[in-house]
């Protein structure tokens, strides 16, 4: 699945786009996902991730390493 964070799990959400005459048709609702690379000094190597916006922000906050250590936590895939 393409459109999914590997730190926080957000995928599509699905709904609809109502018009002005009331008809419904079907929309999704796509998370801002971005592919950041990051050093791993740990490891001693890069690793690229597929983070949404918000995830970004959250890695900066809390550090590479406990990013990666949450993902594995979660059976992902670094």
């Amino acid at each position: 699945m393409s459109a999914h964070c590997q730190l926080t799990g957000a995928q599509p959400g699905f709904g609809n786009t109502v018009s002005h005459s009331h008809r419904r048709t079907s929309r999704r609702f796509d998370p801002n996902i971005q592919r950041k690379r990051y050093w791993l000094p740990s490891e001693g190597r890069y690793v690229r991730l597929t983070l949404s916006a918000r995830a970004i922000k959250t890695v900066d906050t809390i550090g590479i390493e406990a990013a990666v250590a949450r993902i594995r936590a979660r059976g992902g895939k670094v």
